[in-house]
């Protein structure tokens, strides 16, 4: 576990900038409202409610939090990486202590305005964490060990545990919040589809008459292989080479930047890929 004091400041910095927007967000919007916004912060809400309304007790939100997230970091860090893991363990830390001592900012308690509004610092919160190479912890936790083994997002797999929790907080503490809850949910994971794309893939197709210097780029950005096919253009009736490879979603940019650097002309297509099998090269977490 090799640490890079600039790199590792700069993740460090992500994670206290996402676990402080989550706790805004939580006092601000989520508590305005008494949304349930899912996933282990929804459970750890719904049980500080649930703590305070039947049995009378004010439990502080980092113990739950804190209890509910042990197996999901051994998980993470038995499979996952170690400074991933330790990164996550400050982002929960940070987000649950943020979260009790932050004071909330009234701006609203309209359920609509709550919905959208709070789901979109929440998605934004959680991309930050996940962008410095940590999760917000909990169900994000179990949604990277399953992309990291099945190659593709996860996310939405987590939405039947949310359906759970809502369901629970609908029958004790009324319907209309958990609807609002699952429009608040839906937005946060719109956003973090936007902002995180690691387990999204793109496919390139590269036409060139530069084929060996676009695949070295490839090669050298994503480590990834590449299919070289010979073809006639028929506009100028001219053999053509394009260089065909799949990366993944958020190195295209600077895999397309490189690609311009060693051949200005070359024709560019991306394409969204929604399935794929076969071996695939993922970066490891660390």
């Amino acid at each position: 576990m090799e640490f890079s004091l600039r790199k590792d400041a700069k993740r460090i910095a992500l994670v206290i900038l996402g676990s402080a927007l989550y706790a805004f967000n939580v006092n601000t919007f989520v508590h305005a409202a008494g949304m349930f916004p899912g996933g282990f912060s929804g459970t750890t809400l719904l049980l500080q409610e649930i703590f305070h309304r039947f049995l009378g007790l004010e439990i502080p939100y980092t113990v739950i939090n804190l209890l509910l997230n042990g197996i999901p970091v051994y998980i993470s860090f038995r499979f996952i990486g170690r400074k991933f893991t330790l990164l996550s363990c400050l982002a929960i830390l940070l987000t649950g202590l943020l979260t009790d001592l932050m004071p909330g900012i009234p701006v609203t308690s309209e359920p609509i305005l709550v919905s959208v509004f709070g789901g979109l610092l929440n998605g934004c919160a959680i991309s930050l964490c996940l962008l410095a190479g940590a999760t917000s912890g909990g169900t994000d936790f179990i949604s990277i060990y399953l992309s990291e083994q099945h190659g593709k997002d996860s996310f939405n797999l987590i939405l039947g545990y949310n359906v759970v929790i809502l369901s629970i907080a609908g029958l004790l503490f009324g319907w209309e919040r958990a609807l609002y809850s699952i429009l608040f949910q839906y937005t946060s994971t719109q956003v973090l589809h936007t902002l995180y794309k690691r387990y999204q893939q793109q496919t390139l197709l590269i036409v060139t008459e530069r084929p060996k210097e676009v695949y070295d780029t490839i090669k050298e950005v994503t480590n990834h292989g590449a299919t070289l096919f010979h073809g006639t253009g028929l506009y100028e009736h001219k053999d053509r080479t394009m260089v065909y490879s799949v990366v993944s979603a958020d190195e295209v940019k600077r895999v397309i930047t490189n690609v311009r650097s060693v051949d200005p002309r070359a024709f560019i297509n991306s394409i969204k890929t929604n399935s794929l099998t076969g071996q695939f090269y993922r970066r490891p977490n660390d």
